[in-house]
């Protein structure tokens, strides 16, 4: 079992990991040319990894993808077209993640939550890099 894909006219739109799913090896869903790699990283005890970096290289990044891990609680996750439409929203639980990819999102917490949450930066402040948007209902 993988991932959930939420996608819409085409677009992918979130890609969503249930604390349930299982790997055998390490296993990374986004496709490859995505700016923001989702996965899971799984490895048989007595595995050692030999140290290692990762190479400078500019990277272009033109979206900004948010990534939430629920630590607690229960947390609905809105997904919205770019004009505003609501497309589905997902319900997600301790140890649910989702990487958000594309569009309008906004959350819902139902009970009372934590999550970990990673994006790109730099992080240019509120009033730049949020874009709030209305709702249609």
């Amino acid at each position: 079992m993988g991932p959930e894909v939420i996608t819409h006219g085409g677009i992918r739109y979130a890609e969503i990991i249930r604390a349930d799913v299982k790997v055998e090896k390490t296993t990374f869903f986004s496709p490859a040319e995505s700016s923001f790699q989702f996965g899971l990283l799984a490895h048989e005890a007595g595995f050692v990894e030999p140290p290692h970096y990762h190479r400078e290289f500019e990277r272009s990044i033109k979206d900004l993808q948010q990534m939430f891990v629920v630590q607690r609680g229960i947390v609905g996750v809105q997904l919205f077209s770019d004009d505003g439409e609501l497309l589905r929203e997902v319900e997600l639980k301790a140890g649910d993640a989702i990487v958000l990819i594309h569009g309008v999102h906004a959350i819902r917490v139902i009970e009372d939550m934590q999550c970990i949450s990673v994006k790109q930066g730099p992080f240019l402040g509120d009033q730049y890099d949020k874009v709030f948007v209305s709702a249609k209902s």
